[in-house]
């Protein structure tokens, strides 16, 4: 069993209530999407998406009584796409937790809310289904914890086979979060998508200025008896910081009973799991203020001899095995005058992260997106991944470090230059830019020690011919007839086996 120390959602659902911001960090995002002002929900401010997404379609739904946030919308029509992505700028290394909110609203004239994906970095996150919720007149959100791996974040949304109408989303909220949150995960292999997030026993929704991090935690109760906290509890000390706010109630059972309780409520996939359960003593502080229990998760231990105090306590269990409804007991020690007790709890499904593609990759096809007046319209999140998702035009090769092997844009009327940094793109095989309407020099190229074919026909390249063509060992073809280009073909690119035009 997985180590547990001491100190996921599918999706959440949520009715129509206002959305929350975390700290005023200037690596925090608040996004109203197909919103043109912007708008002001409480004490936080949501920006308009139009400087983060340029495809798409946006609409206002006239449904009376919605809240302003969910009351807008983008959809995305472009068919020709092979995602559709939001990109942050963030710090490398930083932790960030990213929350996607969707309310259908029948914006297509349907009454069914279109199936599709939505990808974090290069990694398929979930499936966005929020038929239950919209029909249950409510709006879906889902969480994911993940890593910054370079300078930029991306979330985007794609196509699936069941997606039958437009992918559409309400709102995006990323927000940083300190290095001690949720620490014992490798966020290196791992993002952590939300299971859920619970305050046992409360009625009350708890998010922001509750909790500085922008999480949500939702009520939980069941039939086990409810008590209030007499004693306040400062969660500094706490890796994960919970909200002081978790704390005011607590599910507890009588003397000697063993407390169980069936958490989260529906049934998980088989998967592995980060847990993270909060505790605290309730009765007002004395010298007798403690009590002492062990801890199962499916008959499995989870902690031994847990001493709650009124100091509040914490543990975490990494990679748990989980499947089907989950149990979590609690065992009264046998000389304890008072039972077990529960106050909170999160709980997050491990989704292995796809891999990344190589930054100097990334950094150079960014650059080279920059360069073109008119790239195609899903040139934006991570070139490479997922594989299905992967840029028009650009093939990636399938090994531990993803790297670009090709770029096919053969008369697709982009207008722009190439920049030198192509040269970084040093595993490319194929590139194929013929029939477009590229203009400025040739970059050198030397460092394409694995290209094989260079097609650069019918465009307005102008300048000489780099020299150093000739020095690409396997080069086979160069295609740069119809140009407005200078001088004479190299001689070093007189060779057998290159076929030149």
């Amino acid at each position: 069993m997985s180590l547990v120390i001491i100190f996921l959602l599918w999706f959440f659902s949520s009715p129509f209530f206002a959305l929350s911001q975390p700290t005023t960090s200037p690596q925090d995002f608040l996004l109203s999407c197909g919103d043109t002002v912007g708008l002001t929900t409480g004490r936080l401010k949501f920006l308009p998406d139009k400087d983060f997404q340029s495809l798409g379609n946006t609409t206002t739904l006239k449904q009376p009584g919605l809240l302003p946030i969910l009351s807008t919308l983008r959809f995305f029509t472009e068919l020709q796409a092979r995602k559709y992505c939001y990109v942050f700028n963030v710090t490398q290394g930083d932790k960030y937790l990213v929350r996607t909110t969707y309310y259908y609203g029948g914006f297509d004239g349907g009454t069914q809310p279109p199936v599709f994906d939505q990808i974090i970095g290069g990694t398929k996150w979930s499936i966005v289904d929020t038929a239950e919720d919209f029909a249950n007149g409510l709006s879906s959100y889902y969480e994911v914890v993940v890593a910054a791996v370079g300078n930029s974040l991306s979330v985007c949304l794609a196509r699936n086979n069941s997606t039958t109408s437009h992918p559409f989303i309400s709102a995006i909220e990323l927000s940083k979060l300190d290095d001690s949150l949720y620490n014992t995960t490798d966020l290196n292999k791992f993002a952590l998508s939300s299971i859920a997030r619970s305050s046992f026993g409360d009625d009350a929704r708890i998010s922001f200025p509750d909790d500085l991090f922008n999480r949500k935690w939702n009520s939980f109760k069941d039939l086990n008896p409810v008590e209030e906290n007499k004693n306040k509890v400062n969660t500094e000390d706490f890796w994960n910081k919970p909200p002081a706010k978790a704390f005011f109630s607590s599910i507890t059972t009588t003397k000697g009973k063993p407390l169980q309780i069936q958490w989260p409520p529906g049934p998980l996939p088989n998967s592995r799991y980060y847990i993270a359960l909060y505790f605290q003593e309730n009765r007002a502080p004395s010298p007798e203020s403690w009590r002492v229990f062990n801890v199962s998760v499916n008959g499995n231990t989870f902690f031994k001899d847990l001493n709650v105090t009124t100091n509040g306590v914490a543990v975490c269990g990494n990679e748990w095995p989980l499947w089907g409804q989950t149990n979590i007991t609690m065992t009264p020690r046998n000389d304890m005058p008072v039972g077990p007790i529960i106050s909170a709890g999160e709980i997050f499904q491990l989704l292995p992260l796809a891999g990344t593609t190589f930054p100097r990759d990334v950094a150079a096809m960014e650059e080279l997106a920059k360069h073109f007046k008119n790239p195609p319209i899903d040139w934006n999140g991570d070139p490479c991944l997922p594989w299905e998702n992967s840029w028009t035009g650009v093939t990636c090769n399938k090994s531990k470090h993803t790297r670009v092997v090709s770029i096919d844009l053969k008369g697709f009327e982009i207008s722009g230059t190439l920049p030198e940094s192509i040269g970084n793109l040093t595993a490319l095989k194929h590139l194929r830019l013929g029939g477009n309407k590229l203009w400025g020099q040739i970059p050198e190229m030397k460092t394409l020690t694995a290209l094989e074919t260079l097609h650069l026909e019918n465009n307005q390249f102008e300048g000489w011919i780099p020299q150093t063509l000739s020095q690409l060992p396997i080069l086979r073809e160069i295609f740069l007839q119809n140009n407005n280009l200078d001088g004479q073909i190299p001689d070093g690119l007189w060779k057998p086996g290159l076929n030149i035009q």
